[in-house]
């Protein structure tokens, strides 16, 4: 399960202190493409019509899944649904004083070939700058700069998104897999000489890809132990006797995967959950989409597939209650948080911090 707790950086007074905390921003910033969207919603054009006064969002403003020569995933598209999705996060300052520098990143939900389609957004308050990641990821960025002393400001960004229930045909499982997503990062191990060996030994005689990552993931849902820890641990970790929630059963997954030359994208989003579903986890959730040779990227979700009644349901194939946020184990405008993160300077005196972060995830219309 990821953590949504924010990096919020606290300096005061010494000269040494601002110098490093600026550089660490400016790097932080450096990391991601330049903010190429003017400020506002100027990204946004028209009204979408239909029961939520939403901004209509141009879908060809965020890359789709599928990289540049290695063709469109053997997939066929069972039916959509469209959800309402409300994220707030209210940031309170107590005080005494205001704040000389404070920033907001949020990562947003954006249209991404082919699990999903963001029709219509509306972000408050205006004045954000957007810009997009190393990714692909999307960002809305707030400044905050003397907030005052007891005040409470509050982020709030309303989407209509249609998700696609998808299922992939591993018939053909044979051929070349594009370069990149192979190496060891961050939570990701795949270099560890455990995972290597293990990843080898889940592999050995199995007829081809599919069947090697089919061993993977059942491996996964047969040894871990789901544990919500609200941590990011990575994959090695979760080899060991501390137990797993969603981010180690998808790190873990991307690891193996990687180490056995199948290239692998750690996904971190959120999941519709009825009461029925609440033993499955939490609507903060992570997954992972592999490329298979023959097929192309297809999704994957150890955690949920855990059980073995739903084992087949979240391997190659995904019901319409996933919807990404953000692509990567670590993006760089995130430093090292999930979903949002913040950074302010207190000046001589402030105290800032997230009061509320939450979804609200209604279902709209089922289609078929």
């Amino acid at each position: 399960m990821p953590s949504n707790r924010p990096i919020a950086i606290h300096y005061r007074a010494s000269i040494v202190w601002r110098c490093f905390v600026l550089a660490l921003a400016v790097l932080g910033l450096c990391a991601c493409q330049p903010a190429v969207d003017p400020p506002g919603q100027d990204w946004l054009a028209g009204t979408a019509e239909g029961e939520l006064s939403f901004v209509a969002v141009e879908p060809a403003a965020v890359p789709a899944s599928e990289p540049a020569g290695t063709g469109r995933a053997a997939f066929t598209v069972l039916g959509a649904t469209s959800f309402a999705v409300v994220e707030r996060v209210t940031l309170v300052n107590h005080g005494p004083g205001a704040p000389d520098k404070h920033n907001l990143w949020v990562a947003l939900i954006s249209t991404v070939a082919p699990y999903q389609e963001v029709e219509a957004i509306e972000i408050t308050p205006a004045g954000f700058h957007l810009f997009t990641d190393e990714q692909g990821n999307r960002y809305a960025e707030f400044d905050f700069s003397n907030m005052p002393a007891g005040s409470r400001t509050v982020v709030e960004i309303r989407y209509r998104v249609t998700v696609n229930e998808l299922a992939y045909d591993l018939a053909t499982c044979t051929g070349a897999v594009p370069e990149g997503w192979t190496e060891a990062e961050l939570h990701i191990e795949s270099d560890n000489p455990q995972i290597r060996g293990l990843a080898s030994d889940l592999s050995q005689g199995q007829a081809d890809a599919c069947w090697q990552l089919r061993a993977i993931y059942d491996h996964i849902g047969d040894t871990l132990t789901y544990t919500y820890n609200g941590e990011q641990w990575g994959a090695q970790a979760a080899l060991g006797p501390m137990g797993a929630d969603c981010t180690e059963y998808a790190a873990l997954m991307a690891a193996l995967s990687r180490a056995v030359g199948l290239p692998a994208r750690y996904l971190e989003g959120v999941a519709y959950l009825t009461e029925a579903d609440a033993s499955l986890g939490r609507a903060e959730h992570a997954w992972l989409e592999v490329y298979l040779p023959g097929i192309g990227w297809a999704p994957m979700d150890p955690t949920f597939g855990r059980l073995p009644t739903l084992r087949d349901t979240y391997f190659a194939h995904l019901p319409p209650d996933h919807i990404i946020v953000t692509r990567g184990a670590s993006p760089s405008a995130l430093r090292g948080s999930s979903y949002f993160t913040h950074l302010y300077w207190p000046g001589d005196s402030a105290d800032i911090s997230i009061e509320e972060f939450s979804w609200t995830i209604e279902p709209m219309a089922r289609q078929h």
